[in-house]
């Protein structure tokens, strides 16, 4: 099965904006499509910045959070590639619980990283859309008909 790890920022996100695409990824994974786990690390990270910048959606933030595995962070320590200290410990969690997918925002800093698992201890790294668009295209090819 899939398994999703969403960065603080998803979360941040998908708690602010409920009809956008990072929003859509949990409402899926509620569904059964995929499983949906972040850390107490991305979590903490994103209830600080939701509490500060958009208060009223911490209570949807709360809703979504209930709905996803948490595992413990990780110190960052064994990273597999020399990301800042900050988000070491996004990518080893995401190792570490085995997930298949990092879905994140941050092309800054993770965007050299990106659809290089081979790099990245077997983890996809994506952006939402990316992912969602990756998702769609065999779900398209067989709904699809062809013309002749």
């Amino acid at each position: 099965m899939i398994r999703l790890f969403l960065d603080a920022n998803v979360l941040f996100t998908a708690a602010h904006n409920p009809s956008g695409k990072a929003a859509l990824i949990i409402d899926l994974g509620i569904q059964g499509n995929w499983e949906i786990v972040s850390c107490s690390y991305a979590v903490e990270e994103a209830r600080r910045n939701i509490s500060i910048k958009f208060p009223d959606c911490l209570e949807r933030f709360e809703t979504l959070i209930s709905a996803i595995l948490k595992v413990p962070s990780r110190s960052g320590l064994s990273c597999p590639v020399p990301l800042p200290e900050k988000d070491r410990p996004i990518l080893e969690s995401a190792t570490h619980c085995k997930a298949t997918h990092l879905l994140t925002g941050d092309v800054k800093d993770f965007g050299p990283f990106m659809n290089h698992p081979g790099l990245t201890g077997g983890v996809v790294i994506q952006t939402v859309s990316e992912f969602l668009g990756s998702f769609m295209k065999p779900q398209i090819k067989k709904g699809s008909r062809g013309r002749k």
